[in-house]
């Protein structure tokens, strides 16, 4: 489809009225509203469809954007591609519990820009800032301060922030995905892209400053990150995210090659530099296929933030591909030194409203090398709790989405102690603390996962993550038609999508290799669909 010479948007277009009643009314009888409705439903049948992950109610969908709060609701905002015009436009969702989402119109249309790619917001008192990037033209500013944000206008009409010098030379920066932020009365922006390394001279991420009093006029002021020995060759710095966590500063982000990653350190705000002390992943693998993608962050008003990632599909669904995955609440860990450079992490909203026919299970006996199967647990829209004693037990295995023969299933693997002596653990320098200071390993094995010759099994997904001695194991499950997140003790999450090809792959099974071990308490629900 061709384009018209100023990319005006095919995509209805509509002003709305600037107080809630109205435009409540004015929603009723939208016909992009009615149209979601409708493809929404067409497109229930699916059978790897999320029940409860938010996914584009129309075509597919990329990267999540401008994550926020405001005006009592919580916002989304993606990279979606209307079928009359597929190209980037802002799609937009409210909720009130970061579980359960209305679909609103539009927001952001591409003009003067060719399409609108990922960017951020910013909350002010009265209205809520948008940056994001526009292609072919730079980093754009859009404002809305209406009670949905369903109006923007863009600052100036054209980018802040060109792609290219007006001679149109380059700059000796990256004009790509931004973030924003004000502090003093000045605001504040990071563009992602790369450097090349001091000695190979290969690229490496990195992301660019700017400020601004008036949103219009930016000046470049220097590469924002210092003390980077975390990130590798070839990692960029796209879709950054800089917000204060804790009593520490987090600057999430996504790698093209390597996923989504995030830094913690300190921000001097003399120096407008972040000071990076460590570095945690979210993918463990590439992020295709079947792998998380990009974030969008915002505070959650307690100190910490609120993240969701968009995740890659890894078979070819009709109409649809990308879904997003459940928020997560992210924090520093505790007040140690160790604490302050790692991550607490679970899952975020009201996940209890979506919940119903639940189970529990207590003291179940898992003999050394036995696989048990749980007969009262099965579905494909599930969420499972397991609080376990490995004791003796080398490897927990819990196989989900496992039919009757096992000639399909999904494993998850906690292999206790198998990682990296890892010595920084421990501020003392106790020598038998060191040696003990041993990383287990957290995994998800999709090799089993379908029987479909056109799915793509995902590698392997490893995470580390510690116990401390005498520490039970926790396990939290989500199972979503073809989307599968875990989270382990709050300190690591993992997310992998997978589509079990026959019905009947719904079972659930433990395994203690070893040793025997004991699920202390085992939990189950059977998830509602929220649309």
């Amino acid at each position: 489809m061709g384009l018209n010479k100023n990319n005006i948007s095919r995509v209805p277009k509509f002003t709305f009225a600037k107080d809630l009643e109205t435009q409540k009314k004015q929603l009723k009888s939208n016909v992009l509203v009615k149209r979601f409705s409708k493809s929404r439903k067409d497109f229930s049948k699916d059978q790897y469809r999320p029940n409860y992950h938010y996914i584009s109610p129309e075509s597919t969908m990329n990267d999540p954007n401008g994550l926020c709060f405001w005006n009592g609701l919580w916002h989304l905002f993606y990279q979606g591609y209307p079928p009359e015009d597929p190209r980037q436009h802002w799609g937009h969702a409210i909720s009130k519990d970061l579980i359960h989402w209305e679909d609103l119109p539009y927001a952001i249309y591409p003009n003067p820009e060719k399409a609108c790619f990922s960017g951020s917001t910013l909350v002010e008192e009265d209205r809520v800032i948008s940056m994001y990037h526009g292609t072919e033209e730079g980093n754009m500013i859009a404002i809305s301060n209406d009670p949905l944000l369903l109006n923007w206008e863009k600052v100036s009409g054209k980018s802040v922030i060109p792609i290219n010098q007006p001679d149109g030379s380059s700059w000796p920066f990256r004009v790509f995905d931004p973030c924003i932020w004000k502090e003093d009365n000045i605001y504040y922006a990071l563009s992602g892209g790369t450097l090349p390394h001091k000695n190979s001279k290969r690229r490496t991420r990195a992301n660019f400053l700017f400020e601004s009093k008036d949103l219009k006029s930016w000046k470049y002021l220097h590469p924002f990150i210092e003390g980077d020995i975390f990130t590798i060759i070839g990692d960029d710095g796209a879709c950054p995210y800089f917000w204060p966590i804790g009593d520490r500063y987090i600057l999430l982000f996504f790698s093209h090659m390597s996923g989504g990653q995030s830094l913690i350190g300190n921000y001097d705000k003399k120096k407008k530099k972040f000071l990076v002390t460590s570095h945690h992943k979210f993918n463990f693998g590439s992020a295709f296929p079947g792998g998380l993608h990009a974030p969008s962050a915002t505070p959650d008003g307690n100190g910490g933030i609120i993240v969701i990632f968009n995740m890659n599909p890894a078979k070819d669904t009709k109409g649809w591909d990308q879904i997003m995955t459940l928020p997560r609440k992210i924090n520093i860990l505790g007040k140690t030194s160790i604490q302050k450079d790692m991550i607490k992490i679970e899952p975020a909203g009201d996940i209890e409203s979506i919940r119903y026919d639940g189970i529990t299970k207590k003291n179940i006996l898992l003999p050394a090398n036995k696989e048990i199967c749980i007969n009262e647990i099965n579905g494909n829209s599930i969420e499972i709790i397991a609080e376990i004693d490995i004791n003796s037990s080398s490897m927990i295995e819990l196989n989900v989405l496992r039919s009757p023969d096992k000639k399909e299933f999904t494993r998850i693997c906690f292999f206790a102690n198998r990682g990296y002596r890892n010595w920084e653990r421990y501020d003392s320098w106790d020598q038998q603390k060191r040696i003990e200071a041993s990383d287990s390993i957290i995994s998800i094995d999709s090799s089993q996962s379908s029987l479909s010759s056109d799915t793509l099994s995902r590698p392997t997904e490893s995470a580390p993550v510690y116990l401390e001695p005498n520490e039970n194991l926790e396990l939290r499950v989500f199972i979503d038609k073809s989307v599968l997140e875990v989270f382990v003790n709050k300190k690591q999450a993992l997310a992998i999508r997978v589509y079990p090809s026959r019905k009947d792959s719904t079972g659930v099974s433990f395994k203690s290799q070893g040793g025997s071990s004991k699920i202390l308490v085992l939990k189950n629900w059977k998830m509602k669909n929220i649309y």
